[in-house]
């Protein structure tokens, strides 16, 4: 079975771009705040700090947006904020991910649902990345697996969600399709985020790490490690198309991390309207195109309902690969 939603998604957002929203008039936001659910330096963090500055140069909130960082759970512990503590602050978004999904997916958030927030829209995907140390040994996708094959325990892979979530599936996909019968023998450790597992990986405690372009960027510019492999289903253009995919290694593993935003369940209509529309006005903007550009997003653009849809069909669709691979029974 292949994630195939992130595919589909992906080629025919690429075709047809929604028409800007018109800005809502009937709210404002006092003091914008955008939680990222995970430590400085990983996807999570990047997503709000980055539509936050782009906002802020355009001109489409009246004041910075302030980041927060609030790991835990996989995302969880930011979730339950909102739900129980936060429900009707207009002035909140959060960022949010395939990694979210996956976990709602899993029902790893106890006792909350994807219903329970409104989900406003997203700014692209973010495909996903297998890297090793710089001065590893491995230098193949294909020759990484082959290790996993022949002794498990002697490749631990790190990544920025837990166990069970989105880069601890990416890997499994990617094992799966190199032909690991069981592919709950890989030995994969979770960390609070991206940035952490790198650090790990570079400190010599992880074989390769698991996670996603975004957040391998900058310590690729650094040559700290070096990419065996891009989830994508063709090389990526330009600075990134020196990576070589998974596919024409011979090994048919896709994963896109798609990159968005949920809002409070009780959030008003008008504030509702508002983000929406903000996030709609910055996705057309030459801005925001520059960012995707330059960090190696690919086209996906939902708001309001359509991304609701989207999410909702991103649930299921993890929800079933997890029971396929034993994560859930």
């Amino acid at each position: 079975m292949r994630v195939n939603m992130f595919r589909r998604g992906l080629a025919v957002l690429a075709l047809a771009a929604a028409p800007l929203a018109a800005p809502a008039q009937d709210f404002t936001p006092e003091t914008p705040e955008c939680i990222a659910p995970a430590n400085p330096g990983g996807g999570w963090d990047f997503t709000c700090r980055q539509v936050g500055k782009v906002l802020q140069d355009l001109g489409l909130i009246p004041s910075t947006m302030q980041v927060v960082n609030m790991s835990g759970g996989g995302g969880g512990v930011a979730y339950a904020e909102v739900v129980n503590k936060r429900n009707d602050d207009n002035d909140l978004i959060v960022a949010a991910s395939s990694a979210t999904a996956t976990r709602l997916a899993q029902n790893a958030f106890p006792g909350n649902t994807m219903d329970q927030v409104r989900w406003l829209g997203s700014v692209g995907a973010d495909y996903g990345v297998i890297a090793v140390a710089k001065d590893s040994p491995v230098s193949t996708l294909p020759d990484l697996m082959a290790q996993m094959k022949a002794d498990p325990s002697s490749i631990a892979i790190g990544g920025g969600s837990a166990v069970g979530g989105w880069d601890h599936l990416k890997v499994l996909i990617a094992a799966q399709k190199a032909g690991i019968a069981d592919v709950r023998s890989v030995k994969y450790i979770a960390f609070a985020g991206g940035g952490e597992a790198v650090t790990q990986l570079l400190a010599g405690s992880l074989q390769a790490f698991t996670g996603d372009l975004s957040e391998a960027k900058g310590f690729v510019e650094s040559g700290d490690i070096k990419v065996l492999a891009v989830l994508a289903p063709e090389r990526l253009a330009g600075e990134f198309a020196e990576f070589p995919t998974a596919r024409e290694q011979g090994i048919d593993a896709i994963g896109a991390n798609w990159r968005g935003f949920y809002a409070p369940g009780g959030m008003s209509d008008a504030a509702y309207d508002y983000w929406v529309a903000r996030l709609d006005t910055l996705y057309a903007s030459p801005e925001w195109q520059a960012v995707m550009e330059a960090n190696g997003l690919a086209p996906l653009d939902l708001q309001g309902a359509e991304f609701q849809a989207f999410v909702a069909d991103s649930v299921g669709s993890i929800e079933s690969l997890s029971r396929e691979i034993g994560i859930l029974k």
